[in-house]
């Protein structure tokens, strides 16, 4: 029992017969009482099982005690023996927090910066912080922009750094994340959306001017302000890559940093509290894609950045939306897929045509070849097929033959 609880020698002055009785064996000084005792490491184990609650384990015991002839404890007393049993002998405290349920995001107040190398000006770079409320493991990165791209990536990064997912993701009212929150609807930016969507999560961003909705986070941010960011106030950084690289050093060293009140450190109870209740990884990480609006043209293409798209030409005239992603066009309808195409890079001006989204007499005039001529030819007969052969063999231009051909 001892070496499971990891009570070792030497001992310290206070830790006498009474202190390791009750250390060992917490669950003795409650039976003296003629109640029903309770079985502590069972309690602290369902609470991390989903919708498992104090108020369920109480009615459970309470049910126990019954069919054994015992005195209950109330629910109050249930919850303060729980409770002081997890701060003295656990890493965590499920009665706020589940293990694997919370990830809570935001950007830092404070920001970090750069040096530009050719005009030696600090330029501003913006901290990322993520912190899972149960073990309080954060995560932090500089991105130069607060934009939408570094908010999907930034989430992608703390996934990967966790190595798996929790079920809800608090957020902020960032404009780059949330369109529209108000208590009868909730509008989320469709990469975000399409992003939690992948990793199999929901996110829950906490009411407007509600600080207590994200409170591991808030207080997260205060403590990386001076551990990471005040920390490397005087090291000059010439890149957003050498500050990341510099502040991941400073995240592993705050992650690491003892408790000041318990035994353990933000990285020890993650490992032994709340790592086993993340949801795996995807096979393959989030690919970044930016949703936009387009109307369809008269000659059934769209205009993405300068290049060209067709769709079906029945939507001349149509508003469709575009998902563009870093090697793929994809194109809706009322959310109902309509085509993909490879996305195109380089020489502006460039066209992806489907040959099935022309009308037919533009699949006609595609399809004029000298192969198909002389086949409809031969379809005709040989007098027609030896005044086609004579036609192509005598104009220049083929397109001057077919239009002779195919009047």
């Amino acid at each position: 029992m001892a070496m499971r609880k990891s009570l070792t020698c030497p001992l310290d002055e206070e830790m006498d017969d009474k202190w390791i009785e009750d250390f060992l064996f917490p669950e003795k000084s409650l039976e003296a009482s003629g109640r029903q005792p309770l079985d502590f490491d069972y309690i602290h184990k369902e609470l991390a099982k989903p919708n498992v609650t104090l108020s369920l384990l109480h009615h459970e015991y309470e049910a126990e005690s019954r069919a054994n002839n015992k005195i209950p404890y109330s629910y109050r007393s249930f919850i303060r023996h729980y409770d002081e049993y997890a701060q003295k002998h656990k890493a965590t405290l499920r009665i706020r927090r589940k293990p694997g349920e919370i990830l809570e995001v935001d950007w830092a107040g404070t920001t970090a910066f750069i040096i530009d190398r050719d005009t030696g000006e600090k330029v501003k770079a913006y901290i990322f912080v993520a912190t899972l409320p149960c073990s309080q493991l954060s995560y932090a990165e500089a991105f130069l922009s607060m934009n939408l791209q570094s908010w999907i990536s930034a989430h992608i990064h703390a996934y990967e750094y966790f190595g798996g997912v929790t079920q809800i993701v608090v957020s902020d009212n960032l404009k780059t994340g949330v369109t529209k929150h108000t208590s009868r609807e909730l509008v989320l930016n469709p990469t975000y959306k399409e992003m939690a969507n992948h990793y199999d999560t929901i996110i829950m961003p906490a009411r407007v001017r509600s600080p207590k909705d994200k409170a591991s986070v808030e207080g997260s941010v205060g403590a990386i302000s001076t551990w990471i960011i005040a920390a490397l106030r005087n090291t000059h950084c010439f890149s957003i890559e050498e500050l990341n690289e510099e502040l991941r050093k400073k995240l592993e060293e705050f992650n690491h940093r003892p408790f000041t009140r318990k035994e353990g450190s933000r990285y020890s109870a993650f490992e032994e509290e709340e790592k086993f209740a993340l949801s795996p990884l995807p096979d393959m990480p989030y690919k970044i894609s930016e949703w936009k609006t387009a109307k369809v043209r008269p000659d059934y293409h769209i205009s993405v950045e300068s290049m060209f798209y067709s769709v079906p030409y029945e939507y001349i005239s149509r508003q469709v939306d575009v998902k563009i992603s870093e090697d793929m066009i994809v194109i809706y309808f009322n959310h109902m897929w309509l085509t993909s195409h490879k996305r195109l890079y380089g020489r502006f001006g460039q066209i992806s045509t489907v040959r099935e989204h022309m009308p037919d007499n533009h699949k006609l005039f595609v399809d004029q070849t000298p192969e198909v001529a002389i086949e409809w030819a031969e379809s005709i007969g040989s007098s027609t097929l030896s005044t086609v052969r004579y036609l192509l063999e005598s104009y220049q231009s083929e397109k001057q033959a077919y239009n002779l051909s195919f009047p």
